[in-house]
């Protein structure tokens, strides 16, 4: 696992914006998303998104971990409920939050923040980890620029 400095994670959104600039596929770019993100962030086992297909159900996208839950509705989970909410949604005790949807019970919190494309979600970013209280303000803040580097990034792409 690599560490990294508060000042590096500063850096994520401009080195994302790096990797992301001159890609136009849709499923590689969230596939070197995850996997930058999953460098990145010490102490997750799982970074990836889910999407949302045409029934209006998540489906498991691009991601780095074990094996996971491969349909989320919209409503259901952390996932379904930043969805229904559309907003982020920061979990410290997964295991406090009503309805979750435990795809490794190693997770003890996780985050999850909307995917959007010309103002509508698309999906979310989900993040979860082993340690209670792994999200703080800043991660969010910094995982936030990122999620709007790839919202400015998608709308130039003809998904």
């Amino acid at each position: 696992m690599f560490s990294f400095s508060d000042t590096d994670l500063n850096d994520l959104p401009i080195n994302l914006q790096a990797l992301i600039a001159d890609d136009d596929n849709l499923i590689s770019v969230l596939a070197n998303t995850s996997a930058l993100l999953n460098q990145y962030l010490p102490e997750i086992n799982w970074v990836g998104f889910y999407l949302l297909n045409a029934q209006n159900v998540l489906t498991l996208g691009p991601f780095q971990g074990k094996i996971a839950c491969t349909r989320i509705p919209v409503g259901k989970g952390v996932c379904g409920q930043a969805v229904a909410q559309n907003k982020v949604l920061r979990i410290d005790d997964v295991h406090q939050f009503a309805g979750h949807i435990a795809c490794d019970s190693a997770s003890n919190a996780e985050i999850v923040l909307p995917l959007y494309h010309q103002g509508k979600i698309i999906g979310v970013l989900d993040i979860d980890s082993p340690k209670f209280a792994r999200f703080t303000e800043q991660d969010q803040h910094i995982l936030e620029r990122c999620m709007q580097q790839l919202t400015d990034h998608l709308s130039t792409l003809n998904i």
